[in-house]
């Protein structure tokens, strides 16, 4: 791991996020949405090659359920490593930057996503220490590539404490 570089994503960096992981339009919408300041786009390089990403959604929720149930908490979303480089850590240590940033901006709690069929991220967010949500699983959206009609997923909310008192 100690060649892999964590750092927000600049905007010089879209042409080659779109030629090594696609998603033209998710990128233009995350650097948009991350120049007004409404989150925070991370990237891992390794050997000046894009190899994963994770937004980190500061405005409020799309999603109703998360709006009323958890106001005001900020959401791990997309998390994403090019498939040449899962499984090697590069997804848990985006997921320790953007907790480290949000402990720094001293907000107490992280949200995620996870879709239910997705067992292995499930695993993964529970070592993390990401607890379920006591609710039922919601409908969540995701941006795709395709005609602009947005992709709807069965997700499990997943919540992490990220200051505990002393």
């Amino acid at each position: 791991m100690g060649d892999l570089h964590i750092r927000r994503a600049r905007p010089a960096d879209l042409e080659t996020l779109v030629q090594e992981l696609g998603q033209r339009r998710f990128f233009e919408d995350r650097f948009s949405r991350q120049s007004r300041k409404l989150g925070m786009l991370l990237t891992a390089w390794r050997a000046g090659v894009p190899i994963g990403v994770l937004y980190l959604w500061l405005e409020d929720a799309e999603e109703k359920e998360l709006r009323d149930h958890l106001p005001g908490t900020p959401i791990l979303n997309h998390l994403e490593i090019h498939p040449d480089h899962r499984g090697g850590g590069v997804g848990s240590t985006l997921i320790d930057e953007a907790e480290r940033r949000l402990r720094k901006l001293l907000l107490g709690q992280v949200a995620l996503a996870v879709e239910d069929s997705n067992e292995r991220a499930a695993r993964l967010y529970k070592r993390l220490g990401y607890e379920e949500w006591p609710h039922s699983p919601i409908r969540c959206y995701s941006l795709t590539d395709g005609d602009g009609v947005r992709q709807v997923e069965i997700c499990q909310i997943m919540v992490k404490a990220l200051l505990r008192e002393m």
